[in-house]
């Protein structure tokens, strides 16, 4: 017998199981490896650090979920591969038992199923590659055709090595102890049909009474097979908690962070100026959502000014409901350090130091701006203050302890108050009040207005008379519409969320492929049972009633226990502050009741097509 063809054959023989164990092992890899490439495409990664395109609060947050997502979709490969060599081997002790009482060795057998563990493994992970690495191809194409322009950089071979060796290196780990359990099973036991691989047997099969029934048969069924019934139920319950964290976690998440975007960018809103000047503040929130490169301008350019009176005809337009004037600036800010007093022995401590970078700089009046920002802290007091509101990459970057340092502006100290979550230039803002600007700078006039629009009036008409007047105070001037902006940063947040739910979703397909598994170990170590079951007159229906009990107290148990996790998973670690609508609640149950009776239904299939077989074919079926 040639030691590679024995697996090979053995593994063609049962092709079912073959494929369902490559299939699962495969969808794991690619879930992972396209979790990773996309992440390091679309600007944030598992540094958790960001190139060209987010903030670095909104790079944590994505980066928090595809860490976790990519963990726990690890850790349900392990565990189906792990089950899914017990499933294997419970099929073949019969065949070790002959091989044994034919004199086969013990490291001989124990070669010939690791060697087809190696073809499943290596197949498996070979094939999560190419089908990640087309997923991540596919993602840069679709998202070229909705207009989301991404990195066409060359896919990171270490990362795709590092994914294939993790897993591939992990499923040998893991499926070598069910190897060498049945690998050392006596061979009388082996051969016995009173033996089962994994199994916990009674002495003999006992008539129950009636009442009860099914469910007496498929407890006890359950109970009998501790080892397999424990083993799926890990691994539905792992799968559970990733398809509620992907679901429950992506639509929270998602609303959350677009309810940020929303209330930084803000609805309805208009910003007034010099062309130049409002092209140059669209290009920084662009940035958002699109690599692109700012270079040097001069907001301090005397034409960018706002004439004298132009805010008061503004807000007499029928339609405008705030008017918000802002000096914009861009220049070197440095942290200042500050102290914070030990409680115990009330000594200072230094925290902080003195490190150094750009931002853009914007001075408002803390009673007329137009936005709310999702905030660690508090935001301006008044218009004379010397406090700061720096964005979440400046804090992150620069600081130790933002809200008990200082910065530095144009060699002025402003005490920072607060940290905000804001998209315009990548979060690298920071916010102060307008005459303390206008100090600092010795400009005297702001160089861009704010304009709110109510939504129910006229949108076309009032921007109309808005750009009249901005015209009439300066040719030069227009009004550009934040509209088509806010939309594009929301869309890439969608695109980005869509494509983090999707692939955990994906290998939840492995949920359904696990049961059915298991419904089928179940009804191979049964078949006695249920043979006389229907040779005393059952009908069919109860048959496939008992497995499909089965098959369901296995699921709910697993489905109870996933989801509860994954729900305080997201809420509690996951993010921040969560925003939770009623729509939201609603969209997650029905996402997750769907994926319940989904993989219920699939292992309805294996259990209707036994029941329906003749008594004689259920007797001596293998």
């Amino acid at each position: 017998m040639s030691e590679t063809s024995f697996p090979l054959n053995d593994l063609s023989r049962r092709r079912l199981q073959t494929v369902l164990a490559i299939t699962t092992l495969a969808l794991s890899v690619a879930s992972t490896l396209f979790l990773l490439l996309f992440a390091d495409r679309v600007g944030f990664n598992i540094s958790l650090t960001i190139r060209d395109r987010l903030t670095l609060g909104f790079s944590t947050v994505f980066s928090r979920f595809v860490i976790f997502a990519a963990v726990l979709i690890f850790v349900v490969g392990a565990v189906i591969i792990s089950f899914m060599v017990f499933v294997m081997m419970s099929q073949r002790v019969k065949d070790i038992g002959l091989l044994k009482a034919a004199g086969c060795p013990n490291d001989l057998l124990f070669g010939y199923f690791f060697t087809e563990l190696l073809i499943v493994a290596l197949v498996g992970c070979v094939s999560g590659v190419a089908l990640g690495v087309l997923a991540d191809i596919a993602s840069t194409n679709l998202s070229g055709g909705a207009g989301l322009q991404f990195s066409q950089k060359p896919i990171n071979f270490w990362l795709v090595l590092l994914v294939f060796g993790v897993f591939f290196v992990f499923a040998l780990i893991l499926g070598t102890k069910p190897i060498l359990d049945a690998t050392r099973v006596e061979p009388a036991k082996a051969i016995s049909p009173m033996y089962s691989f994994g199994l916990t047997k009674e002495p003999g099969f006992n008539v129950i009474s009636k009442s009860g029934f099914t469910m007496k048969m498929a407890l006890r069924g359950l109970s009998r097979h501790r080892s397999a019934t424990v083993r799926v139920i890990l691994c539905l319950t792992t799968i559970f908690i990733l398809i509620t964290v992907a679901v429950a976690g992506g639509i929270i998440a998602s609303q959350t962070s677009q309810n940020w975007v929303e209330n930084a960018v803000g609805k309805d809103v208009v910003v007034v100026g010099h062309r130049e000047m409002c092209d140059q503040f669209e290009l920084l929130l662009a940035k958002f959502y699109e690599s692109r490169q700012v270079g040097q301008f001069n907001y301090s350019d005397q034409r960018y000014s706002i004439p004298q009176g132009l805010a008061d005809n503004l807000s007499s337009i029928t339609g405008v409901t705030a008017v918000d004037a802002r000096l914009v600036t861009e220049t070197n800010v440095t942290e200042i350090s500050g102290y914070l007093i030990e409680p115990d022995t009330q000594a200072t401590v230094p925290i902080g130091d003195t490190r150094e970078g750009e931002s853009v700089v914007i001075g408002l009046d803390p009673a007329k701006t137009l936005n709310q920002w999702f905030l660690n802290g508090q935001f301006l007091k008044d218009d004379e203050s010397w406090q700061a509101v720096i964005g979440d990459s400046i804090s992150q970057s620069m600081f130790t302890m933002p809200l008990n340092e200082s910065i530095e502006i144009l060699n002025k100290t402003f005490d920072i108050v607060g940290v905000c979550l804001d998209p315009i230039n990548n979060g690298k803002i920071t916010y102060v009040p307008l005459k303390a600007l206008q100090n600092a700078t010795g400009i005297s006039r702001p160089n861009i207005v704010m304009i709110r629009i109510d939504p129910s009036s006229d949108r076309t008409e009032v921007l109309t008379q808005i750009r009249k007047s901005a015209k009439a105070a300066n040719p030069e001037f227009d009004a550009l519409d934040l509209q088509e902006t806010l939309n594009n940063s929301l869309d890439f947040l969608n695109y980005i969320w869509a494509a983090i739910m999707l692939m955990p979703l994906i290998v939840s397909a492995t949920a359904s492929l696990s049961l059915f598994c298991y419904v089928i170990l179940a009804i191979n170590d049964q078949r006695q049972e249920f043979g006389i079951i229907r040779a005393v007159c059952a009908k069919p229906g109860t048959v496939a009633r008992i497995i499909s009990m089965q098959s369901f107290i296995v699921l709910i148990s697993s489905y109870a226990a996933g989801v509860a996790i994954g729900i305080i998973l997201t809420l509690m670690i996951l993010m921040q502050n969560p925003l939770v609508t009623s729509c939201s609640v609603l969209e997650i149950v029905g996402w997750l009741l769907i994926a319940l009776t989904t993989t219920f239904c699939f292992s309805l299939y294996p259990a209707v097509k036994f029941s329906r077989r003749p008594i004689l074919e259920i007797m001596a079926s293998t």
